[in-house]
């Protein structure tokens, strides 16, 4: 080998050593842009995204963005799951926005940036690990994948853009505090009422399109969800008011209902709101 190619190796070797210790786990830059511009409803169940403010900011947002397209492969395999699924839940959520922007304020849901032939969650805009991604590839490429983490609460924190979908959080994902946020995201998810409730008279639990389209991934077991009926008796404190209601969705003495989902845009602006 020659005495250039041997030090071109030894500085790629050097640059992704690096822009691996140089990650910042705590993602201040990322929560410093969620802080200001994700809007928590007052009730704390949901949120909306001042996505005006937000590409106001998209410099910062792009810069922080290729941080994260800098972290090597080799290396993100070497962190613990913790910080594999938390950087992975960042990185979706972070996508999903700056997608959103390249066509904010023309657009009223995010399904406005797909096609007839590829839904905006296919799309091939993320460079990410050498290559470049959709978003469906971090999702159920890398989150999903079986055996990786198998943890269904991530339905409650990777968030589409949507009215429909679990809120954004105003904070990011770290590995430190992360089983508490995935815990406080499908407690919160599943309080709010639009979203999932259960009608005593008419004995329906109605709740949102997300378990029917991911129900198989509250039946792997991970701490303890193993079914639909288990994580919905989990979760009844949040469902329903009455202890006889709660009780009732314990003992799964209801109808299940799957509600229509709500595409349109997550957006805090006054155009946003219909």
């Amino acid at each position: 080998m020659s005495i250039l190619k041997k030090i071109s190796l030894i500085a790629l070797m050097t640059l992704a050593s690096f822009s691996a210790i140089a990650f910042d786990h705590d993602y201040r830059e990322w929560n410093s842009l969620l802080a200001k511009h994700v809007k928590v409803a007052p009730d704390g169940y949901s949120s909306r995204v001042d996505y005006r403010g937000m590409a106001a900011d998209q410099a910062q947002l792009k810069i922080w963005l290729k941080t994260v397209s800098a972290v090597p492969e080799a290396e993100y395999k070497q962190w613990p799951k913790a910080k594999r699924l938390a950087f992975l839940i960042n990185g979706y959520n972070a996508w999903t926005i700056e997608l959103v922007l390249s066509k904010y304020p023309d657009l009223k849901s995010i399904k406005d940036l797909g096609s007839v032939f590829q839904s905006p969650w296919k799309k091939k805009f993320i460079p990410l690990f050498g290559q470049e991604m959709a978003l469906d590839d971090i999702e159920h490429g890398l989150i999903r994948a079986l055996g990786a983490f198998d943890d269904p609460r991530i339905h409650a924190a990777v968030v589409c853009a949507s009215i429909g979908c679990p809120m954004l959080r105003a904070e990011a994902f770290t590995a430190d505090k992360l089983d508490a946020q995935l815990e406080d995201g499908m407690r919160r998810f599943l309080a709010d009422s639009s979203r999932n409730r259960f009608d005593a008279a008419n004995g329906k639990l109605q709740v949102s399109k997300i378990f029917d389209w991911y129900g198989k991934d509250f039946e792997k077991g991970h701490q303890g969800f193993a079914s639909l009926k288990i994580t919905f008796g989990r979760y009844a404190g949040q469902l329903a008011k009455t202890q006889e209601a709660q009780e009732r969705i314990r003992q799964g003495d209801y109808k299940l209902e799957f509600l229509d989902y709500d595409w349109r845009l997550n957006d805090a602006s006054a155009s946003g709101r219909r």
